[in-house]
């Protein structure tokens, strides 16, 4: 019997399953042609460089950690000859989209869950930033951060960290996720009940074997 949800943010509450370089993409066509080779290599930089520097701070909004990502991402492709212009329209593109989705889908979904929930995310350290400023902070027993507990997905451990913090066994638990290599392989290593949030750009994955699959979190009912 599922007592407890360990949920992921990117990729499930700030989107349906779309990943955040097909996100920027979307946003970048918008104002520039950048060769989608070369737009991959800016996302991958920057986000090794976040991830080796503390360059977002505690107090960031998910507005601005956004806009520090855009930076970081034209400053790479002007090095590679490629100037971005209009960054403000990548950004409010893909931030007004995150607030839309949010507001219409994920926060009613989590609010009409009667079970108490953990956050697991691989994120920067301002995650309870983001969560207040999209009013989702109440909603949580526990927010699990990569960055803070120093463990990141897909090690099974920052999950066995989620179910500690639920107080709960790995079998009386599920984690809901967009990601078959980062959610929900190694969350049922570990004895979870596993949700794959599956966006049809991402077709199938025969190895995640998730117990369940939708394809919004509409679809999901505890």
């Amino acid at each position: 019997m599922i007592e407890g949800i360990l949920i992921d943010f990117g990729g499930t509450i700030d989107s349906d399953g779309i990943h955040w370089f097909n996100a920027f993409s979307e946003a970048y066509a918008l104002v520039a042609d950048v060769p989608e080779p070369l737009l991959r290599d800016a996302y991958v930089n920057t986000e090794r460089t976040l991830g080796r520097n503390p360059i977002i701070r505690p107090t960031d909004t998910f507005c601005k950690t956004l806009q520090t990502k855009i930076t970081l991402q034209a400053e790479y492709l002007q090095s590679k000859g490629i100037t971005i212009q209009a960054q403000d329209t990548i950004l409010y593109t893909c931030y007004n989209k995150v607030v839309k989705h949010i507001s219409t889908v994920s926060k009613p979904v989590l609010e009409r869950l009667q079970l108490p929930m953990v956050l697991v995310t691989n994120f920067y350290g301002n995650m309870h930033t983001v969560l207040a400023e999209f009013g989702l902070d109440h909603l949580f027993k526990d927010v699990i951060e990569s960055s803070v507990v120093g463990v990141r997905k897909p090690d099974p451990e920052i999950f066995r960290l989620g179910v500690a913090a639920l107080g709960l066994e790995p079998s009386h638990t599920v984690m809901i996720g967009d990601s078959p290599d980062k959610d929900i392989i190694p969350a049922r290593s570990i004895g979870c009940y596993t949700v794959w949030l599956r966006n049809s750009a991402k077709g199938n994955d025969p190895f995640a074997l998730p117990d369940k699959t939708v394809s919004s979190l509409r679809e999901i009912n505890f």
